[in-house]
């Protein structure tokens, strides 16, 4: 069972910044993971060809269920408005957000939104020189309840705030809000947190200790992989893909043992 997470970046090949749907195809099938929850997702954006990349990782990984949750409505970086669509299923146009993809039967979903940060930062931005000031997004957590070989489990995913202590807050709300959901629980995505943060703030066990960001040269790391409860791992990989300024990360949970999967 191959439990990932990988912030997309729209898709983005590094370090040339040309978007191709071939690359996110070859990625997505590189990563072989049988529950992935994707972050900075586009839909319908001209900018990565007018595809549904949630979908297009799903066809390349052979899996029936996947969901894509809007963010923002309109193009990060240029015009936008928040997303209030639960699902997402009534917009038309281009749109960014979170996706979740499986290979096992998806239960049920829900969805769980927070307001941008009042204040934004200044961040690296690739294709752009120095430093640029960028204001926070609309954030969310999606969540599936999946039919896992020996019974239901959940698997949350989220990209959080950039500005430190709202994500840390955000972070907080999502493991009380999982709470409610059946055990076991995974919660996976880029956090905009480093290293042992996000297993101190939430008191979950962290399936894997390894650099992320940025993916040329990984010295810190923002994505995760985290159980309510102590789970058996074979193996943790952060993989430089095709597309992307961040790795993916890959945690590879045991058979028989992993938290009753």
């Amino acid at each position: 069972m191959r439990l990932a997470t990988f912030n997309l970046l729209s898709g983005r090949s590094v370090p040339d910044g040309e978007i191709r749907t071939q690359d996110l195809v070859d990625a997505a099938t590189e990563l072989d993971a049988d529950v992935v929850g994707l972050q900075e997702v586009d839909r319908h954006q001209d900018r990565s060809g007018g595809v549904d990349q949630t979908a297009t990782v799903a066809d390349a990984l052979g899996a029936r269920w996947s969901r894509f949750v809007p963010s923002v409505d309109g193009t990060p970086g240029a015009s936008w408005t928040p997303s209030t669509d639960e699902d997402g299923s009534v917009t038309t146009g281009p749109t960014y957000g979170v996706g979740l993809v499986s290979r096992f039967p998806v239960l049920s979903w829900q969805v769980r939104r927070f307001g941008p940060a009042p204040i934004g930062l200044p961040l690296l931005v690739p294709g752009r020189r120095g430093l640029t000031l960028v204001p926070d997004e609309p954030r969310l957590a999606l969540a599936a309840v999946i039919e896992g070989p020996a019974g239901p489990v959940t698997v949350l995913t989220a990209h959080l705030s950039f500005v430190p202590g709202w994500n840390v807050r955000q972070l907080r709300a999502i493991a009380r809000w999982a709470q409610s959901m059946p055990a076991p629980r995974f919660l996976v995505g880029d956090f905009n947190l480093p290293g042992a943060v996000p297993r101190l703030v939430t008191g979950w066990t962290q399936l894997a200790r390894v650099p992320t960001y940025p993916s040329w040269r990984p010295r810190v790391q923002l994505d995760h992989v985290l159980a309510d409860r102590p789970t058996s791992v074979d193996a943790a990989h952060a993989l430089r893909l095709q597309v992307s300024d961040h790795c993916a990360l890959a945690v590879d949970l045991a058979p028989g043992r992993a938290a009753h999967w």
